[in-house]
């Protein structure tokens, strides 16, 4: 071999050697995945990215303080790999890709998520938060009371004296006297007792006395509305034994010249305790015989001894009353009686008829309010 031709054949040697030199390392490069994340919700991230080989296996670590991790193992499929891996929000962490015996390392910021919008606070008034009517507007308080002072408020009620309840073998007279009505303990409590001195109850008959006394309160000369939602919430006390009658009623302010029941009476609830699983509405216009589902309903769930809740939705030709948000008697039977103010009440009272006071049921017994509220 001539010199040119050892010097050519040496230049091409060294040439081929610093190919490979430089190609060697990156060979090896390539062996590590490439990858990319992209957020895949408030606490995950998705990682996907290309193998060197058609379908190695794929390790996803996380670094946890004091070693690494195993998150996800898989294989990808024609050098294709993805995978959601848990990255909590607000946080950075540290991740490896691994395959091909070659690894790739990320770190991996998650944004912190947003905070909620507050949610919309319902509209409230005096009477607390607002329901709403059928047409979705509100209704708007118009009169309230929920007994949270240690006395009536004499500025929104009066107490009946001229009222009796019962029966001619054991009647009781309303009086006003803080042993049958009072505020404590955020209620109202109106109940019937029998007294040992019999008192006098004029209102059955000239001299005639009683050994019973109930309390009944009435918003006469302070509020009455025609129309509207009437709400209270109501105890009474539990017993199956007859004779204990609670109501939450409505009384016309103009009785029309006519006498009763045709001057009209809205009756929201009705409690006997010879009954003890129910409430009955019912309305008393000069038509006065009960009709179920006319101006009465019998199947108004509600249990003595409980709280219940007993509502009347009222407007010129219709009228709805619900126990507990329960509706149990729609009516359209609204005729012009019902065309007119009315002043809530509410009375604890002696039973007659079918719940004649017997001597069982216990006494004193009360009915206990929790609160009144009327909208408009």
């Amino acid at each position: 071999m001539d010199l040119r031709r050892a010097r050519g054949f040496g230049l091409l040697l060294a040439m081929l050697a610093l190919v490979v030199g430089l190609a060697a390392p990156a060979s090896a490069a390539l062996r590590a995945p490439a990858v990319t994340y992209r957020v895949a919700g408030t606490n995950a991230v998705t990682l996907s990215g290309r193998t060197v080989t058609s379908s190695p296996r794929v390790r996803i670590d996380r670094y946890a303080g004091s070693g690494w991790r195993v998150l996800v193992r898989l294989r990808a499929h024609g050098h294709h790999f993805s995978a959601t891996v848990p990255v909590p929000s607000g946080s950075t962490t540290t991740l490896r890709v691994t395959s091909n015996h070659r690894s790739r390392t990320l770190r991996v910021s998650m944004p912190a998520a947003a905070k909620p919008a507050p949610a919309p606070q319902p509209a409230s008034d005096a009477c607390g938060v607002q329901p709403r009517k059928a047409d979705g507007t509100a209704w708007s308080c118009t009169f309230h009371d929920d007994f949270a002072g240690t006395a009536l408020d004499r500025t929104k009620w009066t107490v009946a004296t001229q009222y009796v309840t019962g029966d001619p073998s054991a009647f009781a007279c309303a009086i006003d006297d803080p042993g049958v009505v009072s505020v404590a303990s955020g209620s109202l409590h109106l109940s019937v007792r029998r007294v040992q001195t019999a008192v006098p109850c004029d209102i059955v008959a000239p001299g005639a006395t009683t050994h019973y006394v109930a309390g009944t309160v009435s918003t006469a000369g302070a509020f009455d509305q025609a129309y509207g939602r009437f709400e209270a919430r109501i105890r009474n006390t539990a017993t199956d034994y007859p004779g204990l009658h609670e109501a939450f009623w409505l009384w016309p302010v103009d009785d029309g010249g006519v006498t009763w029941p045709a001057s009209g009476e809205i009756d929201v609830s009705e409690t006997y305790s010879v009954f003890p699983h129910n409430s009955y509405p019912r309305l008393h216009s000069a038509d006065d015989d009960a009709a179920a589902g006319v101006n009465t309903a019998w199947d108004c769930a509600a249990e003595r001894g409980t709280w219940n809740t007993y509502t009347l939705e009222w407007t010129p030709n219709r009228m709805q009353f619900f126990v507990n948000g329960k509706s149990c008697l729609t009516t359209t039977a609204v005729g012009p009686v019902f065309q007119k103010a009315y002043i809530p009440i509410l009375t604890q009272a002696l039973g007659a008829a079918y719940n004649l006071y017997d001597g069982n049921a216990p006494l004193p017994a009360t009915m206990d309010v929790d609160y009144l509220r009327v909208w408009r």
